[in-house]
């Protein structure tokens, strides 16, 4: 049973945000970059510790559809292929708590990778 159980999912595709509220009444923006680089997928995660796979040239995904996953998760596809991954309402509001936090890290990875994410200087 999850923890958290979300009350409103939006999808706001002109500007790539899925809007979520949640029992306890917190409330995030979470974009679908930030979504579709922090997967739960394998293919993003890896299958340990250590192993996850950097996500370069997200900047413009984008969700095509939200499917349901029991009661307990949602299966988010993206345009651009991506739809393996399956977001428990726990860790959909893990990434949204930890929002912030994540983002630095991720931009942070990209940075020593030697990559430049489109329009940032």
């Amino acid at each position: 049973m999850p923890k958290h159980l979300p009350t409103e999912l939006n999808l706001h595709r002109q500007s790539r945000i899925l809007e979520l509220t949640f029992e306890d009444g917190s409330h995030f923006n979470l974009p679908c970059e930030y979504l579709r680089v922090y997967s739960p997928s394998a293919e993003v995660q890896g299958h340990g510790p250590g192993q996850e796979v950097l996500q370069l040239d997200k900047e413009d995904v984008n969700i095509d559809r939200i499917d349901p996953v029991g009661n307990y998760a949602v299966c988010l596809h993206f345009d651009d292929g991506h739809n393996t991954g399956i977001y428990s309402w726990d860790t959909l509001y893990d990434l949204g708590v930890n929002h912030q936090q994540k983002w630095q890290t991720y931009l942070e990875r990209l940075i020593a990778a030697g990559h430049k994410r489109k329009g940032s200087n």
